[in-house]
């Protein structure tokens, strides 16, 4: 832990070393000393002493010590977003003059929903450490962005997986639970025949929608049909009707519906797969898509 010095000679506050900070995180990240000591490669009392150093530097307790993990105190929290932030800055920068430099166009294509998700996050991170690379975006449905792949217009692609007649051909980067979702004090759930918003036909929302709808023996009419979330989300605001759903993008005014009232649904898996030959651009932002979904 090193500490900054004012202009005229007096001590300043202590700077937050990121040897220090990658093992805080690793720690909070793991929820256990040992485990987060084979991931940097220490032993376990190596990583006691450096936290015990930043605790007394901070004047915080950053962790509540457990019989068999550890978990992050208020203050430890707090710490957590800033350290995630500044190893993503000193990343950032050591590969500005480190990394070979990346020229060139890739075209990435994607559904509405995970472009909501990382895809911000994503694509301002990559463009700051490759600022000579273009990345054009496409959002559309699985099969279309599968198909535009096929045809050499896309690189890269973040799909849906277990769409009908579409086999596994990237690698699953995320999954996550599928739920029935409405407006928080709507009566659409309770309606029978139930309202549902749906997709087209040859998504694997509607088809796992509909498939525990029958399995369930449940009354049901098609009332909203829509490519994008954003239809879905209109209908569920006008409580209009229900729709299969992510947990993760469920805000209010919409809710998740009682489990009781409806079928489960499972869980759905978001599928990275890239074109044969795409280069070596397409592969470092392969490298960001996936290291996001590793934080959320």
């Amino acid at each position: 832990m090193t500490a900054a010095t004012l202009p005229n000679g007096n001590s300043a506050l202590p700077l937050l070393d990121s040897d220090v900070l990658r093992t805080f995180v690793a720690i909070a990240e793991c929820g256990s000393f040992t485990r987060a000591a084979r991931q940097v490669f220490r032993t376990p009392s190596a990583l006691s002493m450096q936290i015990k150093r930043l605790e007394e530097t901070l004047g915080q307790a950053l962790f509540v010590r457990e019989a068999r993990q550890v978990r992050l105190t208020p203050e430890g929290e707090i710490l957590l977003g800033y350290g995630r932030r500044l190893l993503r800055l000193n990343e950032e920068a050591v590969t500005q003059f480190l990394s070979p430099s990346l020229e060139g166009r890739i075209g990435f294509g994607t559904t509405d929903d995970v472009g909501t998700r990382i895809l911000p996050g994503v694509l301002g991170q990559f463009a700051r450490s490759h600022p000579a690379v273009q990345v054009d975006v496409v959002v559309g449905s699985s099969r279309e962005m599968l198909a535009r792949l096929d045809a050499g217009d896309l690189d890269l692609v973040l799909v849906t997986a277990g769409n009908p007649g579409q086999e596994v051909r990237g690698e699953i980067v995320h999954s996550e639970a599928l739920v029935w979702a409405g407006r928080e004090g709507g009566i659409a759930a309770q309606r029978s025949p139930l309202p549902v918003a749906l997709a087209h036909h040859g998504c694997a929302w509607r088809g796992m929608a509909l498939d525990a709808l029958d399995h369930a023996g449940m009354s049901y009419r098609i009332a909203y049909t829509c490519e994008h979330c954003a239809g879905h989300e209109a209908a569920m605001l006008a409580d209009l009707a229900v729709s299969p759903f992510p947990l993760s993008l469920i805000r209010p005014p919409l809710r998740r519906i009682d489990a009781s009232l409806l079928p489960p649904l499972g869980d759905y898996q978001l599928e990275l797969v890239k074109r044969p030959g795409a280069g070596q651009a397409s592969e470092a932002l392969v490298g960001y898509v996936m290291d996001a979904f590793r934080k959320t």
